[in-house]
């Protein structure tokens, strides 16, 4: 993949930010920062990056929110805010094997999706 201007703002804004965004946050925060990109641009580019695998995105209710993590990882949902905290959980292999033994199935990989409100 070619690593153009506007990809590489894209990607540096998503690094910096280390936070879940949508594209037109993206928009919005990179014309604060003096960067001029429109609108189709970086749509584009995000779905170019999100294809090849340099980031990540999230699909909601509200519409996708785009990351800057490829790996497998995990996320956590405030229940107030809708911040959303990526987690890297690894599960007992105890409970892999019960849910595999449950579901005929063999776990390759997997992701969870927790959601909660602060404590106290």
């Amino acid at each position: 993949m070619r690593l153009s201007r506007q990809r590489r703002m894209v990607l540096d804004l998503l690094w910096s930010e280390k936070s879940h965004l949508s594209a037109r946050d993206i928009f919005e925060k990179l014309n604060d920062l003096g960067r001029n990109i429109g609108h189709t641009s970086v749509y584009q580019n995000l779905e170019a990056l999100q294809s090849a695998g340099v980031i990540e995105c999230l699909d909601r209710a509200s519409g996708r929110l785009y990351g800057y993590r490829s790996d497998p990882h995990s996320h956590l949902t405030c229940a107030d805010s809708g911040e959303i905290r990526d987690l890297d959980v690894e599960l007992p292999p105890e409970l892999l094997e019960r849910i595999e033994r449950h579901t005929g199935y063999r776990i390759e990989s997997y992701s969870l999706h927790l959601t909660g409100r602060p404590q106290g």
